[in-house]
């Protein structure tokens, strides 16, 4: 038996997992998810019926993992420390993992349902202010770094930079310089045409 089972629908954000697993070096058991029809394993393992959700069958028993973000994270601490942030790096990889899974997230999901902020009120609200600031913070902070800590790719890279090549992939996040050349070193990683790369160029 695999030491992962990952439940997994091309068309979903599991395959940011399936990339966080190649750049570990771990092939996971898939388990198939069909929208109509998914399996009552995985609801099981996560009751809202969402994926990517990781089983690890470790030595101790079984550890169930859901949220993209998370995932990548748990893996590089169980199999890959390298991937990991340095004591210096820490804060530059904590902070753009959770504002890429936190105010990106919600800024790209929110335009793309038709909705915005209307004014500086609903802003404040909202915790990711607009999309517009959004996307300039994070290409202003690529205008300066290679990576997501300075000049070495870590696992903080594979949930960040999923998020913009998706968002340049399907026109929901605009094509800024920086974000373009991100995207570009991501995708001339093994790990990343190892999983990501079905997707096409």
């Amino acid at each position: 038996m695999a030491g992962y089972t990952l439940f997994f629908n091309q068309m979903s954000r599991a395959l940011i997992a399936s990339w966080a697993f190649a750049e570990v070096g771990v092939e996971p058991q898939l388990a198939m998810v069909e929208w109509e029809n998914k399996p009552q394993a995985l609801f099981d393992a996560n009751p809202m019926g969402k994926i990517p959700t990781v089983i690890h069958h470790a030595a101790d028993g079984d550890r169930v993992v859901s949220e993209a973000a998370a995932v990548c994270h748990y893996l590089a601490e169980m199999e890959a420390p390298a991937l990991l942030p340095t004591d210096a790096e820490k804060a530059d990889y904590y902070r753009w993992l959770f504002f890429a899974a936190g105010p990106v997230e919600a800024a790209v999901t929110n335009k793309a349902m038709g909705w915005e902020p209307k004014d500086a009120r609903q802003e404040m609200t909202t915790g990711f202010g607009s999309f517009e600031r959004v996307v300039d913070t994070l290409a202003g902070w690529f205008d300066s770094h290679a990576y997501v800590c300075g000049d070495r790719f870590t696992m903080a890279d594979v949930y960040v930079g999923s998020a913009v090549d998706w968002g340049l992939r399907f026109g929901t996040m605009p094509a800024r310089a920086s974000l373009s050349a991100y995207v570009e070193r991501l995708r001339g990683r093994d790990g990343y045409k190892a999983s990501m790369g079905a997707l096409g160029g």
